[in-house]
């Protein structure tokens, strides 16, 4: 999706000559320290940040249709940079770390926020906006406070109806950045089994900033992992996860074990990690 792209802010370079390429039915996770790179990569894929060179072309699909079921994939790359935002927005969704809680207005009017790329001039058309609204709540675990005011939830509450509403853009590129914030260990779950189900049910590419390596492992197919912006890894958990290079890349000793499923773990070990080890192997 994203070639060559170089990316800065106020002249300082902040990613160098990234590739990355998400297709469609697989989770492609970007991981890194604080400040590699990935929240900005994800927001020029999203047409949010003016790459200073590259490109980012679409290849995916337009969206799953209302059924549920994943449409033909387009067979001819588009610049991404080109489309009309309307038509970009058809194709590709974002959901930020940060966004401004409305007002007076409900859980369901906020989802269905997310249909706007399909409405007319004066906000008709969209035929199938409510059944697509009522399915990305569910999905979420909204449903049952589609009418209480947004500005009367919880963080993890919000957070997942911020991802109903992507949902409901039904695209067929999902970018989300750390999604799993706020968001206690069930929700954490349910939403990256959500992240699964996007790409295995509905073919849909999903790219999404984590900063939890074992989460990452867990939920993608590949995973890109930056470190002052630069790609140091591409490619299955099992393969880009080494001890060595996340030991390097964060700066502290980080233990990966792989099982004999594939299975990736990892444990980074600081001064009271290893004290403990040493005291439990102290008899009494």
């Amino acid at each position: 999706m994203g070639a060559d792209l170089t990316l800065a802010y106020d002249g300082r370079t902040v990613v160098h000559g990234a590739d990355l390429v998400l297709r469609a039915g697989e989770v492609t996770a970007l991981v890194g320290p604080n400040g590699s790179g990935k929240s900005t990569l994800l927001r020029a894929l999203a047409r949010l940040h003016a790459p200073r060179s590259g490109s980012v072309a679409l290849h995916a699909h337009a969206g799953t249709h209302p059924d549920g079921s994943a449409p033909e994939a387009l067979a001819e790359p588009t610049d991404a940079l080109a489309l009309h935002p309307k038509e970009f927005a058809r194709r590709v969704t974002l959901l930020t770390q940060s966004r401004p809680t409305p007002g007076g207005v409900s859980v369901r009017d906020v989802v269905t926020y997310g249909r706007h790329p399909y409405r007319g001039r004066f906000g008709g058309g969209d035929v199938d906006g409510p059944v697509v609204v009522e399915r990305a709540m569910a999905r979420t675990g909204v449903a049952d406070m589609a009418d209480r005011p947004v500005d009367e939830l919880s963080g993890g509450e919000l957070q997942r109806v911020w991802l109903a509403t992507c949902l409901a853009q039904d695209t067929g590129v999902v970018l989300l950045d750390e999604p799993t914030t706020y968001l206690d260990l069930r929700y954490q779950v349910e939403v990256l089994d959500l992240v699964r189900d996007l790409a295995d049910d509905h073919g849909v590419a999903v790219g999404v900033v984590l900063h939890d390596l074992d989460q990452a492992a867990a939920v993608a197919d590949r995973v890109v992992l930056l470190h002052h912006g630069v790609v140091r890894a591409d490619g299955p958990p099992a393969e880009a996860f080494t001890a060595d290079l996340l030991s390097d890349v964060y700066g502290l000793r980080v233990d990966v074990n792989v099982d004999d499923a594939g299975h990736v773990r990892t444990r980074p070990v600081g001064r009271h990690t290893t004290r403990r080890r040493a005291e439990a192997s102290v008899p009494v």
